[in-house]
């Protein structure tokens, strides 16, 4: 969920920072249960912490059974290792749950993806060119809507950056966020280009809450939460705790020299809503990942709207965006669908096969430091490369925040 600014500020932070925490990593170690065969993806998390991050927690299922994987600590302060039952904020992986929710929507027969926006919510798009009478509610599951992105507006981004420590405990609503996005104009003409916004979701979630008379929350946790028996998942809405067990997520805020690290474990997750609030664990995503890219929670014809893609880049053709879920092609030539995630202190990664029967979730509990393109090589190439932070494929993931 942190916007483009402020995670290339946190991913560029002072180097000697990254290496004080690196420092204070504990070696790392990994939880084998009844997966096998995980070696390389257990060097690709030891490469996130050597570079930086605070401890990588990951989880495997394929055919084999189940393997947990996991490096550095989940707490500096008492350098307690990563466990495979902790809890950790998923960001953006949130959209999927969402747009889930809207697919059986429409499935039901309640809404229509091809609906526009000023049907549901007459009068919100409006204004500085906006017109949500020429937006679809497929446009914002797509992110080719072309409305701005709030977290990308300059008095956000203090909020979220240098800002963060007064305002953490901030609530914002909907109305707020949205209103934002409307005091600019729009980045291009509906359905001319992609761009992701997290404007699109929390409109999203408005009209879930619209068409169903109950808040997306409600939602999400009576049709994928409880059916899927996802213990761990949580939307915690205004609550700034975590729920037990958790490790503790860590951020320098901004981009200075020598930043400290701050413990930003407790925070407010509302400014992300249904653009990226929910808690959860590795186990509940590749839980929600096999169901939801098996075709377990949508009908038909809603699995082929949720997997049909557009470009997110023309020069990238190995990867592209469907309904609140992406799609890549490894440079090993494998397919897999993903989303990334990124909130303070907290970057997550879920990823399947096109058969959702081989899944994998990550999570590093700094947001400064990692990437993830060498440990999906690693997990379904059977290699573990050399991080490239610079890659396509990583430059593509990080436009998923």
């Amino acid at each position: 969920m942190t916007t483009r600014t402020v995670r290339n500020g946190l991913i560029g932070a002072a180097v000697s920072a990254a290496l004080t925490v690196a420092a204070l990593a504990a070696p790392a170690q990994a939880e084998t249960a009844r997966g096998h065969g995980h070696a390389a993806t257990q060097r690709a998390m030891d490469a996130q912490v050597a570079a930086g991050a605070p401890g990588s927690l990951g989880q495997a299922r394929d055919e084999h059974g189940t393997w947990n994987g996991a490096a550095g600590v989940a707490d500096l302060r008492t350098e307690r290792p990563r466990k495979a039952a902790d809890r950790f904020r998923i960001g953006s992986i949130t959209k999927a749950f969402v747009s889930t929710v809207l697919l059986q929507l429409e499935a039901e027969g309640e809404l229509d993806l091809d609906d526009t926006v000023e049907h549901w919510l007459p009068g919100v798009v409006q204004g500085n060119g906006n017109d949500g009478s020429k937006i679809t509610v497929r446009q914002l599951l797509n992110h080719t809507s072309g409305i701005f992105n709030y977290t990308t507006d300059p008095a956000m981004v203090h909020e979220l950056t240098d800002g963060f420590l007064k305002h953490r405990y901030d609530t914002s609503t909907p109305e707020r966020l949205v209103s934002i996005a409307m005091s600019h104009k729009p980045d291009f003409k509906p359905g001319t280009a992609w761009n992701y916004s997290n404007t699109n979701y929390i409109l999203a979630g408005m009209i879930v809450a619209k068409v169903t008379g109950h808040s997306y929350a409600t939602e999400i946790e009576r049709r994928i939460i409880e059916p899927l028996g996802l213990r761990a998942t949580s939307l915690p809405g205004t609550s700034a705790r975590m729920p037990n067990p958790h490790g503790r997520a860590y951020s320098p805020l901004t981009a200075e020299p020598n930043a400290k690290i701050h413990d930003v474990t407790e925070l407010n997750p509302s400014w992300g809503g249904s653009a990226g609030e929910i808690i959860s664990t590795t186990g509940d995503l590749n839980r929600f990942y096999r169901a939801l890219i098996g075709g377990e929670l949508l009908e038909p014809k809603q699995q082929k709207e949720l997997l049909t893609t557009v470009a997110v880049d023309p020069a990238n053709t190995s990867f592209r965006y469907g309904l609140g879920v992406a799609w890549a092609k490894l440079p090993c030539g494998k397919e897999i669908w993903l989303h990334d995630g990124g909130i303070h202190g907290s970057l997550s990664l879920a990823t399947a096969t096109p058969d959702g029967r081989h899944t994998a979730a990550f999570n590093l509990n700094g947001d400064w430091a990692g990437e993830w393109g060498s440990v999906m090589e690693a997990e379904y190439c059977g290699k573990a490369p050399a991080p490239k932070p610079g890659s396509p494929l990583n430059k593509a993931l990080a436009t998923l925040r």
